[in-house]
């Protein structure tokens, strides 16, 4: 508000010149910059990409042998091979004394989903412990292709198995899979 001095009616002789005491209001600037503040954060936390937990193994001196480090439970074990043209060889033990012969999975999704699902229910009536669940060794080989891979995680995590590993493949093992 402006304020006056009272002249008591008269007038000055000399004019007197305006003080103006400069005011910047900063409310507005507060406001948009809370609301920029606030925008940031929301988007930030929206973006927030989406990953999967997955654990590499380091250098690992098991030669030849897939069980090698989980004892006697080789039943528990199946190995995945992805070679090029969508091919996916699954086994369950050792490569050279399978459990079971080697199956060439044709449709990439159900195929392999329907064989995990079999595999670990076998494998949790076989034990009784659902914490002893499959362990799945994923092998691509160099010729397969990055979507095939990130399928089979996929199905990983729909399937809830428990442990996975992805590792380097075999010489004998690719010859399996490009037959």
């Amino acid at each position: 508000m402006s304020e006056r001095s009272n002249d008591f009616g008269r007038k000055s002789i000399t004019p007197k010149c305006k003080k103006l005491h400069p005011r910047v209001d900063l409310t507005p600037m507060v406001n948009v910059s809370f609301l920029l503040i606030i925008f940031f954060i929301l988007t930030s936390f929206l973006s927030r990409p989406n990953i999967m937990d997955l654990g590499m193994p380091g250098g690992s001196n098991c030669g030849g042998d897939i069980i090698c480090g989980f004892g006697s439970g080789g039943s528990r074990v199946v190995t995945i091979l992805i070679g090029k043209d969508n091919r996916i060889v699954t086994y369950s033990g050792n490569l050279f004394n399978p459990l079971e012969e080697p199956k060439l999975l044709t449709s990439v999704k159900n195929a392999l989903r329907k064989e995990l699902l079999k595999k670990s229910n076998l494998v949790v009536s076989q034990t009784g412990d659902p914490k002893k669940g499959l362990i799945v060794i994923i092998k691509p080989s160099k010729e397969s292709n990055y979507g095939n891979l990130v399928d089979v995680l996929d199905e990983m995590a729909i399937v809830k198995v428990p442990t996975y590993a992805v590792v380097d493949i075999t010489t004998e093992e690719e010859l399996l899979v490009n037959k």
